[in-house]
């Protein structure tokens, strides 16, 4: 006998650069593209559409005109301001898991860079200046993680080695894995037995500007807050007067406003470390992106639900 059915058109994807798509390879059932989303891309509409990972641009417009969108699949963990310019029907997938360890290297880091004035240190240098003091360690710390996502879990796994003791803090309370994670509710009993606060968490209506001046306030005199979430989730001029007043120190890879502008007070605060929202770009990057982008690829071929999905899409002809 004979068959009459024809093989499934090719999935369609579009890559940020060619070097992406030289990168991720041959995927079986698909065919990979180059577009960086800034305009509507010539040849067949694609079914996915991978954004750029730095600079990505406003998306409404673009992605409005691609009648066969199914899947944005982006290469960072955060995804805020992103959901909101999708038509309904295209579901947002995230890169979870591949920032994670990266992220919470530097979260590391970054407490021991503040505690133990290593930026001080850095900036004497310039001087000459051997500026000798006892300062903090990062052992004996009790460190609470807000976040309990892969990055906080990540962070409390490379904190567990410095002999810091680790409380967990989610977006709810419950048991996972054999360890006791708090609900946000729990907050202020928490923080002023903690003088280490790690942010890990997402940016969402419930955390954003989560650690205000009464948060800050609940810390104690001398405790560290590293932020590695996303700017917002702190407000600003709240930990701007914590900083002033000499209460607190921060290590901050992430501000509001990002970039944070030249003659910002936040610049010159003392007390603070800043890097330039750098967590996830490093040499760990590029291949687990890849690695993610190719199971994803050959999941959606094999029509398998994908991974990591922040918003479903919709089906049906209503759109918007």
């Amino acid at each position: 006998m004979t068959s009459d059915a024809r093989p499934a058109p090719p999935l369609v994807v579009s890559l940020p650069s060619a070097s992406w798509v030289a990168a991720v390879g041959e995927v079986p059932g698909a065919t990979l593209t180059v577009w960086d989303c800034t305009r509507v891309p010539a040849g067949p509409s694609p079914h996915v559409v991978v954004p750029p990972y730095l600079g990505l641009p406003p998306l409404r417009e673009a992605l409005a005109a691609l009648p066969d969108l199914r899947l944005v699949q982006l290469l960072t963990n955060g995804y805020d301001g992103v959901a909101e310019q999708l038509p309904r029907r295209v579901a947002l997938a995230t890169a979870a898991g591949v920032h994670d360890a990266s992220t919470a290297e530097l979260a590391v880091g970054l407490a021991i860079a503040s505690l133990r004035g290593l930026d001080d240190a850095a900036r004497g240098m310039a001087a000459g200046d051997w500026a000798a003091a006892r300062r903090p360690s990062l052992a004996d710390r009790r460190a609470l993680v807000v976040g309990w996502g892969g990055v906080g879990r990540q962070v409390a796994a490379r904190l567990a080695p410095f002999e810091v003791a680790v409380t967990a803090v989610g977006s709810r309370a419950r048991e996972q894995d054999g360890t006791r994670v708090h609900g946000p509710a729990e907050l202020p009993g928490l923080l002023p037995r903690h003088d280490l606060v790690v942010l890990a968490c997402p940016l969402t209506d419930a955390t954003r500007g989560l650690v205000d001046a009464a948060f800050l306030a609940a810390m104690p005199d001398g405790a560290l807050l590293v932020n590695v979430a996303r700017g917002p989730v702190v407000v600003t001029d709240d930990l701007v007067a914590e900083l002033a007043a000499g209460r607190l120190r921060a290590a901050l890879d992430v501000t509001d406003p990002e970039p944070l502008p030249p003659g910002h007070p936040l610049w010159s605060a003392p007390g603070v470390l800043v890097t330039p929202h750098v967590g996830g770009n490093t040499s760990a990057f590029r291949p687990r992106a890849v690695a993610l982008l190719r199971e994803q690829l050959g999941r959606l071929v094999a029509g398998d639900p994908p991974l990591n999905v922040v918003r479903a899409g919709t089906r049906g002809p209503a759109d918007g």
